[in-house]
C-alpha cells in the first residue's frame, strides 16, 4: 500500500515516514513544499497525481500559546486543511488517520479519560482539534483518529529538550505538578499509526505511553537520565501563567486500543529511556 505522510518533515511526521519504510511501505512524505493543505484544489491535484491508498495527516498547528493570538490560521489548518485532506482521501477511495489530542476535554476531573467523553476545550488550539475531528470525519468514510498527548521526539521542539536546555544552565526548575498526563513518543506512535492503517477498524482512538505522571514528574526523570544536577521544584499550575488555559487532566483509557486489538504502546519511562538511546 502506498501512504501519504503529510507533515513528513515535522517531529511525528519523519518518524512516521522511517517507520513506515522501515516496514516496507511504498512512502510519500510531503511537505510544505509539495502542496498547501489549506488550498483545497492543490490537496485535490496532488491526492490524484499520487493515488495512495493511506493518508497520516500529521501536518498540523501546534503551537498551543501563540495559538491564542493567531486563531484564524491554527483554525484554516486544523479545521480546513484536515477536511481538505479527508475529502481528497474520499474521493479517491483512501483511507484517512488524523491525530488529535488530549487537548479536545478540557478535563480537570481524574478519571482516565474515554473516547466518547465530554468536550469542553480550554484553549483555541483544543477547539481547533475538536473541529478537525469533526470535519475528518464529516468528509471521509475511512477514518481513524488518534488522540495524543505531551508529544516528545528526536526532531521538533518538545518538553524533553525544553527541559534539558533550560536544566543544563541552572540549579532548579519549577515546573508544574498538578496537570497529570502521559509522554507519547513519536516513534511508539508511529508504530501503532502503522498498525491501524493495515485495518479497516475506523473510529477514535487514544494513545499514549502507559502509565501517568505530571509535568514535574517527567522533568525529574529526564534530569535523572540525563545526569543534569538540576533540582525539579514541583509548583501549581496557578502559579505559572502561560497565554493558553491547559486542563488538569490528561489521562487518555486505552480501552479503545484493547477493545480492538491493539497493543498498547510501552511505558513513559521505557520510551524516554529509548529517546535517549537513539543516535
Amino acid at each position: 500500500m502506498k501512504v501519504l505522510v503529510t507533515g513528513a518533515h515535522g517531529q511525528l511526521g519523519s518518524d512516521v515516514v522511517a517507520r513506515l519504510t522501515a516496514r516496507g511501505f511504498e512512502t510519500i512524505g510531503a511537505g510544505k513544499e509539495d502542496f498547501d493543505i489549506t488550498d483545497k484544489e492543490a490537496v485535490v491535484r496532488f491526492f490524484e497525481k499520487e493515488k495512495p491508498g493511506a493518508v497520516i495527516h500529521c501536518a498540523a498547528y501546534t503551537a498551543v500559546d501563540r495559538a491564542e493570538k493567531e486563531r484564524e490560521l491554527c483554525r484554516e489548518i486544523n479545521v480546513e486543511g484536515s477536511g481538505n485532506i479527508a475529502a481528497a482521501a474520499q474521493n479517491i477511495g483512501a483511507k484517512a488517520l488524523y491525530v488529535s489530542t488530549d487537548y479536545v476535554f478540557g478535563s480537570n476531573s481524574s478519571s482516565p479519560l474515554e473516547t466518547d467523553d465530554e468536550k469542553k476545550p480550554l484553549n483555541v488550539y483544543g477547539q481547533t482539534k475538536l473541529d478537525g475531528e469533526n470535519a475528518v470525519l464529516a468528509a471521509c468514510e475511512k477514518v481513524f483518529v488518534v488522540r495524543v498527548s505531551w508529544v516528545f521526539g528526536k526532531n521538533g521542539a518538545n518538553f524533553v529538550k525544553s527541559m534539558l536546555r533550560l536544566g543544563s544552565g541552572q540549579n532548579e526548575l519549577r515546573v508544574v505538578c498538578d496537570q497529570i498526563g502521559s509522554p507519547s513518543y513519536t516513534v511508539d506512535l508511529a508504530t501503532l499509526f502503522c498498525d491501524l492503517i493495515q485495518t479497516e477498524k475506523y473510529g477514535i482512538y487514544h494513545a499514549s505511553n502507559e502509565g501517568y505522571c505530571s509535568w514535574a514528574d517527567f522533568a525529574a526523570e529526564i534530569m535523572k537520565l540525563s545526569g543534569m544536577a538540576c533540582s525539579i521544584i514541583p509548583i501549581a499550575s496557578a502559579e505559572y501563567k502561560t497565554a493558553a488555559v491547559r486542563q488538569l487532566n490528561s489521562r487518555l483509557s486505552k480501552a479503545s486500543l484493547d477493545k480492538n486489538g491493539f497493543t498498547r504502546l510501552p511505558a513513559w519511562q521505557n520510551a524516554l529511556e529509548r529517546y535517549f538511546a537513539e543516535d
